[in-house]
């Protein structure tokens, strides 16, 4: 009986043990909270000790074209494993006449995982024609992708309608792969993975599909890029197109994997950024896109912003004629950090006595591609790309 008693009094003992010790460690003021919408509350403090140390600086006095040579192998390493390549084996599977060219549905190996669909616009003209890659937007709908920047056909009209809705609040109702293609252009535009035909996650699956990638060594926005690389590749070796005029251009997701493909590729000889240039410092702040939604998957490379800025990777893509915009009111980018984005990549391009070569500039409004947007920049488009021609 007495040794009944001790136990019990033992086991009383230390419960208050443990609730006192539990009380203090949620009240102690040696312990911090650890996240607070959605940052951890160290958030500032790690920003603060980020230098960009791969970072062009033109006081270390390295040679540039050395200097961007070796951060690009650097940048690719981060991309992680490349899906593998596959002969192209393309084929035409839907056309439609649209006056002065002709709009295709095709399908061909973008890799050796996946064959993919893409509008490919094609002038009706004599000879090579300069020609763009589209590279279509995030915008939180994944019922769309290519359909976001040209006009659908042989599809159902909910999908038809889905991206009617999306150029409407976007692009003031105009497609503007089309546009381009009416003034001359061979323009191709794929779906990126998790978008229309090659959909199946959509919102809420997109943490879960960039977890199950890096489960085989890939990342999600890496894919996209390698992607990228390769649809270049591609719209490179065909015959309506000519090799020495192609440019890249997109939106939003768009206008990050258009400057990157500039930066990493060889094949892209201008390109044209619409409302995504930033710092990353300006990006976390609490309800930021960029720190409550999961579309962040799309666009970071691990362990790339602990060695270079946004800016940073765009200036790979110096001294290529570039344009950078955004506009002045959008939520999703602070000004701030848009001006300070824009301030490196001039001091990069000046560096390298390409000044003339780089376009930035803030437009009034939200995160939008404006008529008036979209006619500076084909005109801009029209002038970079003809400087190319033989």
């Amino acid at each position: 009986m007495t040794r009944v008693r001790a136990r019990f009094w033992w086991a009383l003992v230390v419960g208050l043990r443990v609730s006192v010790v539990s009380f203090a460690a949620e009240n102690t003021p040696h312990q911090t909270v650890g996240v607070v919408e959605n940052l951890p509350v160290f958030q500032i403090q790690a920003m603060a000790r980020v230098s960009y140390p791969m970072a062009w600086n033109a006081n270390r006095g390295e040679d540039f074209a050395a200097w961007r040579a070796r951060v690009r192998e650097r940048v690719k390493l981060r991309l992680l494993a490349p899906p593998p390549s596959a002969p192209w084996d393309a084929v035409i599977v839907g056309e439609e006449d649209r006056g002065n060219y002709v709009a295709r549905k095709i399908v061909f190996n973008l890799t050796g995982d996946s064959r993919v669909f893409a509008y490919y616009l094609v002038p009706k003209r004599a000879g090579r024609s300069p020609a763009v890659l589209i590279q279509h937007s995030h915008s939180g709908r994944f019922e769309v992708g290519k359909e976001k920047v040209v006009r659908p056909f042989g599809v159902p009209p909910e999908k038809l309608a889905a991206a009617e809705a999306l150029v409407a609040r976007e692009y003031e109702g105009r497609f503007y792969g089309d546009e381009l293609a009416k003034r001359g252009y061979v323009c191709l535009v794929i779906d990126a993975l998790n978008f229309s035909d090659r959909g199946g996650a959509g919102g809420s699956g997109q943490a879960a599909l960039a977890s199950n990638l890096m489960h085989a060594g890939m990342s999600l926005a890496g894919l996209m890029a390698w992607e990228d690389l390769r649809a270049a590749e591609f719209l490179a070796q065909q015959p309506e197109v000519d090799p020495a005029r192609i440019g890249a251009m997109g939106m939003s997701m768009g206008a990050l994997r258009t400057w990157q493909l500039a930066a990493l590729s060889d094949r892209i000889q201008a390109a044209a950024a619409i409302c995504w240039m930033t710092t990353a410092k300006s990006l976390m702040q609490a309800g930021n896109n960029q720190t409550v939604t999961q579309s962040a998957y799309t666009t970071l490379h691990p362990g790339l912003l602990g060695e270079l800025d946004y800016a940073d990777f765009a200036s790979l893509a110096c001294p290529k004629p570039m344009l950078f915009f955004n506009g002045r009111e959008d939520p999703l980018f602070p000004q701030a950090g848009v001006e300070e984005a824009y301030a490196k990549l001039r001091a990069v391009w000046d560096s390298q006595g390409a000044g003339g070569q780089l376009v930035t500039r803030t437009w009034p409004g939200p995160h939008v591609f404006t008529i008036a947007m979209q006619e500076a920049t084909f005109a801009w488009l029209d002038e970079a790309l003809a400087s190319r021609a033989p």
